[in-house]
């Protein structure tokens, strides 16, 4: 698993169709920036350690991260290297599907979030 293509699972995909919805927010890849920003803030390690990509939501690296594709790849060794992991294509590519699901499912699951102002302070939190 590499940075280059992030695909997402069936349930994830779900989850953001219905937050896409209640938000407003129209693209994929803004969701799951706050999604993987929420989870990356958790200092637990996720639970689930296996996601199967079975939706067709995909993107590459550059749609994902955008002009700021730095600052998330930063932020992706820095937790690796917090939870004592490679810093290597694959153990990022790994942290990173994790913690989108992750992400995606703090956020779906928070009902206090209908709007962007809401999952703004939801994430700021």
């Amino acid at each position: 698993m590499s940075l280059d293509t992030i695909r997402l699972s069936q349930t994830a995909r779900d989850q953001l169709v219905r937050l896409k919805r209640t938000t407003g927010i129209k693209h994929w890849n803004v969701l799951c920036r706050w999604a993987l920003v929420v989870s990356l803030r958790d200092p637990s390690t996720p639970l689930v350690k296996e996601i199967t990509t079975d939706s067709n939501v995909e993107m590459d690296w550059s749609t994902f991260a955008g002009a700021q594709s730095h600052i998330y790849l930063v932020l992706l060794k820095q937790r690796c290297a917090s939870d004592g992991l490679p810093l290597d294509d694959k153990s990022l590519g790994r942290t990173l599907i994790v913690h989108l699901h992750r992400g995606i499912g703090y956020l779906a699951g928070n009902k206090d979030v209908r709007t962007i102002r809401e999952l703004v302070a939801t994430a700021a939190a």
